[in-house]
Parts: C-alpha cells; sequence; structure tokens
C-alpha cells in the first residue's frame, strides 16, 4: 500500500534554487514510484518584498545583497545554469537580466490551488521568468502565464487588478517565517520533516524513501 506524503513548497518564482529543487524532488517521486502517493503545496516565499516596480539588475542586486563580486556573481550564474541542464530546464539569464517583486504571482498561486492547476502555473512562472526572462510583476504577462497554464484569463486579470488572496498570502508567508522557514526552497514534509535547498535527486530519493521506511 503506497504512503502518503503531504508535501509543503515553501519557495519563490525569482529563486533559481527553488526550480532545481522542484525538479529534483519531483524526479526523486518518480524514482519512489508506487511506493508513495503524494500531495504537493507551493507555499509562498518572498525573496525581495520591498522590490520596487521596475526590479533592480540582478548582478547589482547579488553585490548590494550578498557582497558578491561580478566574477562570483558569474560562476554562481553558470552553476545554476549547469544543474538546470542536468535536470531538462533552460535557465536563460544573463548579466543584466533583472529581479522583480513576485507578491502578485503568489497570489495568483494561491488561486491557482483552488483551481487544481497550482503545480502547471508554478512550472509556467518559473519557465517564464528563467528561461524567457519575462517580468513576474508585470499583470500583462501573469495574466498570458496564467492562460498558458489553463486557468482562466479574465478572473486572473480580476485577481490582479484587486488585492484579492492579498490578506491569505501575506498569512501564510508569515506563518512559515514563524516555523523558522528563513532561506527556500523549503521541503517540508508531513508537517515535520524539513529538507532544506535545491538538493540533488539522489538526496531528495534518499529522504523520501527514509521517511516512508519511519512513518
Amino acid at each position: 500500500m503506497a504512503k502518503h506524503l503531504q508535501i509543503d513548497f515553501v519557495s519563490d518564482v525569482s529563486c533559481p534554487w527553488c526550480i532545481i529543487g522542484l525538479l529534483a524532488l519531483e524526479q526523486a517521486i518518480a524514482r519512489v514510484g508506487d511506493e508513495v502517493e503524494v500531495t504537493m503545496q507551493f507555499q509562498p516565499f518572498e525573496l525581495n518584498p520591498d522590490m520596487p516596480r521596475g526590479g533592480q539588475d540582478i548582478t547589482e542586486h547579488i553585490t548590494q545583497k550578498y557582497g558578491s563580486t561580478p566574477a562570483q556573481s558569474a560562476a554562481n550564474r553558470e552553476s545554476i545554469r549547469a544543474r538546470g541542464e542536468e535536470l531538462g530546464f533552460t535557465f536563460g539569464m544573463k548579466p543584466h537580466s533583472r529581479i522583480y517583486n513576485t507578491f502578485d504571482a503568489h497570489r495568483l498561486l494561491h488561486w491557482s490551488e483552488e483551481e487544481g492547476r497550482q503545480v502547471a502555473l508554478k512550472h509556467a512562472l518559473f519557465a517564464a521568468y528563467f528561461t524567457d526572462g519575462r517580468d513576474p510583476s508585470s499583470h500583462e504577462v501573469l495574466v498570458d502565464v496564467a492562460i498558458k497554464a489553463g486557468l482562466d484569463g479574465d478572473r486572473a486579470a480580476k485577481i490582479l487588478a484587486t488585492s484579492e488572496f492579498a490578506d491569505e498570502v501575506r498569512a501564510r508567508e508569515k506563518f512559515f517565517v514563524r516555523q523558522g522557514i528563513n532561506s527556500v526552497p523549503a521541503v517540508i514534509i508531513n508537517e515535520r520533516h524539513l529538507i532544506a535547498g535545491g538538493q540533488p535527486v539522489d538526496v531528495f530519493e534518499q529522504a523520501l524513501r527514509q521517511i516512508i521506511a519511519e512513518d
């Protein structure tokens, strides 16, 4: 009999290690196969909640936030690109790409959960930003991405034109911060097992098998 796992995947759509972690986790789940039934819920986390409209040059941002040199930033981008390629994901980031506010994207993700399209929208948002270089704070872009994920574009536009789901998203963000989540991705399984970071497929697989055996 398959064991059921509830996975809360805490992440931001502007976090490259989050898509790396998600793809690795999904591949690990596929390896475990019939031994497990998974319900995955994406939880909001904003890396840059105070990012102004228009965003910021990513190299400038990384330098200010982490003290990285341009050379270190370039090396990190290459490491991310290579990890993405291993997992079948294309990173199109360039030295002068921009980073944006993602709160509205999280509002749409909250709604998409109700519509049963959250996984599809999450993947579509990652591809729009990291592969295609689109602005995830743009309402026009978000509506287009929502449609591509199988959601109603008119409904998405109405949500974005108001503050709908803002309180719910902020409440979830605060909850996970109170639980000690201060970096992402954070993978929480059955509300008690934490796997932090964009781990390799083998690491996720080993953790899943151990949790199945223990639970």
